[in-house]
């Protein structure tokens, strides 16, 4: 039920994505697409998310009219290596994801505008301009996303309507042994 949900998510931010850019200016600074596949990337499961940065990515190039497959390539990339970081790192912390997304924000820059200067392509907008505007819309939106998809999608404990709460859930202690054992 989970993965159906966040495929709806996906679906709506290609959409959002495409149509709000002409609603207002700000909102073209806004990655709605990559927050959801990395968001599905921090979920352990690099075959889903890898498969929605590859159709997330192309849809964008797709409805845009740029260069088709930039942004499949690098959302594909970096759902890659954003579930490759979440099976090696326990990253079920909002604090931990923040700087999470504002990297992989900032590397799906990167490798779209190197693509584009790779291919001799010439991108809309300057370069730098667009990727600070855009680190910082994204990462502001992408936690404020993150904390409604969590209340959204975890599941509901008890008949008093408590949800488990790991948004800003302290860290994982390990058990320590008691090294004088008394009585053997």
């Amino acid at each position: 039920m989970d993965q159906l949900k966040v495929t709806i998510a996906l679906i709506i931010a290609v959409l959002l994505q495409w149509t709000l850019r002409n609603v207002a200016e700000p909102f073209a600074y806004i990655d709605f697409p990559l927050i959801i596949v990395v968001y599905a990337a921090l979920q352990r499961d690099a075959v889903k998310a890898i498969l929605f940065g590859a159709f997330s990515g192309l849809a964008i190039d797709a409805l845009s009219g740029g260069l088709l497959g930039a942004n499949g390539f690098s959302k594909t990339l970096i759902a890659y290596a954003v579930s490759e970081l979440a099976r090696r790192v326990y990253l079920d912390n909002l604090l931990l994801r923040i700087p999470v997304i504002a990297g992989a924000c900032l590397v799906d820059d990167l490798i779209y505008f190197g693509l584009h200067r790779l291919l001799g392509q010439e991108p809309s907008g300057q370069a730098v301009l667009t990727i600070s505007y855009s680190l910082i819309g994204t990462t502001i939106a992408g936690t404020a996303i993150y904390l409604m998809l969590d209340q959204f999608l975890t599941e509901r404990t008890g008949g008093g309507g408590n949800r488990r709460r790991e948004n800003l859930s302290s860290r994982r202690q390990s058990r320590r042994r008691n090294p004088i054992r008394l009585g053997k």
